[in-house]
């Protein structure tokens, strides 16, 4: 699987971008906590390094991900210095947002204290919140406002344009999300489209199943494939016979006795989206090293 998905508005996104790290103090990464690694554009920290700004990480969706790696995670960034948060966008509430606005503070600290110095007290702290596209963004932004202020869908691509809204105490630049223009890894390009990264209409819905399964299989993912899907403990066949007997099991068939394993595909990675399958994380803190 090899991924070239770049839309002509994301080389106008990453220029507006690099424009406008000049306007802001700091930058904030969103990451799908699914995919950590596989979710981190490789070319965002290079244009922070360019422009001399902080930056800390955001483990978005931290809900629909394994509790033990996201833990694992957050010593690995502990480890090299970068300051990260867990953060669940679509039910976290006054605690999970204080604990936002204090991590963007801490990181900001040194810069505060100068600016005290020279008589700057108060003025907001400009963030730039950047992220792949479906890594949420605008859902992390609408939470820390406490209201709708951004456009938000659970689809890649739905911001264009750039921004500014203001909240407790921040300036809050909402950027497109960029991914980067061709994504060689074949892991990460395969993690980033069963996650919805990637518009599904590019690819082959039953070749990502099925990678999915290999990956969920891998990790040791069996049982809640299992409870899911009705399915009995081994999982010992091979996953493009596990896909089609998921599909029997619910009763997807068509004309001759076939198993619909595009429908079944479908059923699948959206299952997985929404969390239905558990909480599952595909880049593992243990494989880092």
């Amino acid at each position: 699987m090899n991924i070239n998905w770049y839309p002509g508005h994301m080389t106008k996104a990453r220029r507006m971008i690099e424009e406008s790290l000049r306007q802001v103090d700091m930058a904030v990464e969103i990451l799908d906590a699914r995919i950590p690694l596989s979710s981190r554009n490789p070319d965002i920290a290079p244009m922070l390094a360019k422009a001399n700004r902080p930056g800390m990480i955001v483990l978005n969706k931290s809900d629909l991900a394994d509790p033990a790696q996201n833990e694992k995670w957050l010593t690995e960034y502990k480890k090299i210095g970068v300051p990260a948060i867990l953060f669940n966008a679509k039910t976290t509430g006054a605690k999970a947002n204080a604990e936002f606005i204090n991590a963007v503070k801490k990181a900001f600290a040194e810069k505060t204290e100068k600016n005290a110095a020279r008589g700057m007290i108060g003025r907001p702290i400009k963030i730039m919140v950047l992220g792949i596209p479906n890594a949420g963004k605008s859902t992390v932004i609408n939470s820390i406002c406490g209201s709708k202020r951004t456009k938000a869908e659970d689809r890649p691509g739905v911001t264009r344009g750039k921004q500014w809204i203001s909240a407790q105490g921040l300036d809050i630049l909402d950027t497109p999300g960029i991914l980067w223009p061709k994504i060689e890894n074949r892991s990460a390009a395969e993690k980033l489209a069963v996650t919805g990264a990637i518009r599904d209409e590019i690819l082959d819905s039953e070749e990502l199943a099925v990678r999915l399964l290999d990956i969920l299989k891998k990790y040791g993912y069996e049982k809640q494939l299992a409870e899911r899907y009705k399915l009995t403990l081994p999982l010992t066949e091979n996953t493009l016979d596990l896909l089609s007997h998921i599909g029997k099991k619910r009763g997807f068939i068509i004309s001759g006795g076939q198993t619909d394993t595009e429908r079944t595909a479908a059923v699948l990675l959206d299952e997985f989206r929404s969390g239905k399958i558990g909480r599952v994380t595909l880049d593992r803190a243990d494989d880092i090293n």
